[in-house]
Formats: structure tokens, sequence, C-alpha cells
């Protein structure tokens, strides 16, 4: 099982919502900045939201307005939520850890998000 796991995509419709899951262990949710990347067919991956472990939030303008990332400390969880989906959110979504200098980087598995009329 690898350091990172993600759940929670599936198939919705335009317009609809969908929470996605990165769940960690407590030593790198408490040491590292989690990021969510998506990978859509035929695309690079782009970085669509990062969070730090102070809190400290970044979403770029393609999906501001529309997504949303947080933490539970609880579960050692970052969530992205995900709402007014447009067929172009349609993609693999990954959670990485941030940069670290010294530090490996993790990536989860990937789990797909298809969003059609």
């Amino acid at each position: 099982q690898g350091q990172l796991q993600e759940s929670g995509g599936g198939s919705v419709q335009i317009g609809g919502s969908l929470r996605l899951s990165c769940t960690t262990s407590a030593s790198l949710f408490s040491s590292r900045d989690i990021e969510w990347y998506r990978q859509a067919p035929g695309k690079q991956r782009e970085k669509v939201a990062s969070i730090s472990t102070s809190g400290d939030i970044v979403v770029v303008d393609s999906v501001k307005g529309r997504f949303t990332i947080s933490r539970d400390t609880a579960t050692n969880t970052i969530f992205l939520q995900m709402r007014s989906l447009k067929p172009e959110d349609t993609a693999i979504y990954y959670c990485r850890t941030g940069l670290k200098l010294g530090r490996p980087m993790y990536w989860g598995q990937g789990t797909q998000v298809t969003v059609s009329s």
C-alpha cells in the first residue's frame, strides 16, 4: 500500500459535485504539504490545488470558485471538493506530497473523475 491513497472519484453529470479524499499517514500529514494534480487524456499532468501543513491554500485559476481543498487532522485526510463540474474536468486526479529538500516525494495511485452530459 502506498503512502497516499485517493478515493472518491466516479462519473457525474455536468454541474454535479464530487469530493475526493487523499488519506496518508499521520507522519506525512503533519510534515508535508499536499497537492492535488490531474491528468486528462492526451494532456500533461497539471496542479489543481495545494494545502500546506499550516493550512495555506492555493487553487489554480481554472478551478477557482468551484474547487476547494481542506484537511482533516482527525483522519489524516486531505479533501478536494469539486462543484459545478464541467466535461473539461474529466481526468485522473492524483494527490502528491509537496517538495521538501532531502525527502522523497510520494504520489497516490490516482482516481478517475468523468464528467458527462
